[in-house]
């Protein structure tokens, strides 16, 4: 393949930071910027609100459920789907995107029609058992797995695919069980793949806001994460409490991102 010019090269370089600046750089920095106005001072008030402090504890609560939940069964769907041949592969692996192409709106909808205490399919069997779902923790968890399902399994398939499965057939063919060759075959040559979907979900968990809102009944000091509080501080023209709040879930983000980069390399050496 023969590469442009050189100043093409440029150009299209410059295109795709300018893009990326204007999109995501430059307006995430004016958060910061009006985070920072006066100082400190909003931004510690921010932090000492009591609201505040249980909207980023609750957020942090459910997204590392969601990230252990998707830890655990994106690695088994991401083995089911390149290591065994079955009936409906293709639909799961289908069913493993629906998750990057539904609103998650219509997802906290969906969950609040099946887990209603009152109306829905399961709801009131469940109530009757002691478990409430919907405007509870369990339903903000399960809206949150979904939408950050797929992080994981888009990173651990290719890496699987690409391994092959030589080692582990060799290890079970030397009297190797089958955790014995995923705890020593194969989860170490995709450990690197498994942190990045872990960083990913995870920076995805945080930052949910339409499912988590529909499911969650947005009850201040009881069921409001923060991009929540972030929605009803810049509503009630609160502005500096919402750039604190949203400043601290980008901070995590962008922490999560560095992160990754910084790990990435240790792959091609490996």
């Amino acid at each position: 393949m023969v590469e442009p010019p050189l100043p093409v090269r440029w150009a299209l370089r410059a295109v795709a930071v300018g893009y990326v600046f204007f999109l995501v750089a430059w307006p995430v920095s004016l958060v910061a910027e009006h985070t920072f106005d006066d100082g400190l001072t909003t931004f510690t008030e921010t932090l000492q609100d009591q609201y505040v402090q249980r909207a980023l504890l609750l957020t942090a609560e459910i997204a590392l459920w969601a990230v252990v939940i998707n830890l655990v069964f994106g690695v088994t769907i991401s083995l089911l789907l390149v290591r065994h041949e079955f009936p409906g592969k293709r639909v799961l692996s289908a069913l493993v995107d629906l998750p990057m192409s539904v609103s998650p709106v219509v997802v906290g909808l969906a969950l609040l029609l099946v887990y209603n205490g009152r109306t829905g399919w399961f709801g009131p069997t469940l109530e009757s058992a002691g478990l409430q779902v919907i405007f509870s923790s369990p339903g903000m968890i399960m809206a949150t797995c979904f939408v950050a399902l797929p992080l994981v399994i888009r990173e651990v398939v290719p890496v699987l695919t690409e391994l092959g499965d030589d080692q582990e057939q060799a290890a079970r063919s030397l009297g190797a069980t089958g955790r014995q060759t995923f705890w020593r075959i194969t989860l170490p040559s995709i450990k690197w793949a498994v942190v990045y979907g872990v960083v990913l979900s995870l920076a995805r968990s945080l930052g949910e806001f339409g499912a988590v809102k529909i499911v969650s009944g947005n009850f201040t000091g009881e069921t409001q994460t923060a991009t929540l509080v972030v929605e009803q501080k810049y509503q009630n023209f609160e502005q500096a409490a919402a750039y604190s709040t949203a400043f601290i879930l980008a901070a995590i983000a962008v922490i999560c991102i560095v992160v990754v980069s910084l790990l990435r390399p240790k792959e091609s050496h490996a």
